[in-house]
């Protein structure tokens, strides 16, 4: 395979570990030692990289890779981003789980149906998905990945349809959103796949 056309993120490598090429290996993967099970990995300028040899250690992983054999090689990675085309990842998880990747690029539908803008990334700041939305001319349009706030979600149609209540979207009679801050409360969240990472 070639470099993805469709890129998923599945990792990026961190610092050297030991004199023999190891490096500690920050994964996106629901299993850490999952990574291995991809095939080649791809930087963002197509160089591929194959792991001879991964091993657990604390909230990483350490990976040894073919090719690279000294302490100075695995250094020159340091911060290189890993990833593989979104082909290579199953589909079988469960209803509310969503690769981050599938979700970037979808039409945002309000309560009528009416195409009100697009997702143009998903975060994680430690306290659940959140969508980042495109409404119209508005930019960085915050709404939490809920089962309140995003009723639907079809990949195959391409859209999700938000509840613009419940996304903190709409004030309430006090000129406030829901929960005071936009987020609602009640709120379930929804699953993230492995990847995706962004995931």
């Amino acid at each position: 395979m070639t470099k993805p056309q469709n890129p998923v993120q599945m990792a990026v490598i961190g610092a050297a570990h030991g004199i023999k090429g190891e490096l500690r290996v920050k994964t996106f993967t629901g299993d850490p030692l999952a990574l291995a099970d991809y095939g080649p990995l791809y930087a963002r300028d197509g160089r591929a990289f194959q792991i001879v040899d991964i091993r657990p250690a604390n909230t990483v992983v350490v990976v040894r890779f073919k090719g690279i054999s000294d302490r100075n090689a695995a250094e020159a990675l340091a911060g290189t981003e890993l990833f593989v085309d979104r082909s290579m990842l199953p589909d079988d998880g469960e209803e509310d789980e969503f690769y981050h990747a599938d979700l970037v690029g979808l039409a945002v539908r309000d309560d009528t149906g009416a195409d009100i803008g697009k997702v143009v990334a998903v975060h994680n700041f430690g306290g659940g998905d959140i969508l980042d939305v495109m409404l119209g001319e508005r930019k960085g349009v915050l709404i939490p990945f809920t089962q309140a706030a995003v009723p639907d979600v079809s990949i195959k149609e391409g859209f999700v349809r938000i509840d613009p209540a419940a996304a903190g979207l709409v004030e309430d009679e006090d000129g406030e959103p829901p929960g005071g801050d936009g987020f609602d409360p009640k709120g379930r969240p929804r699953g993230p796949k492995d990847a995706g990472g962004n995931r």
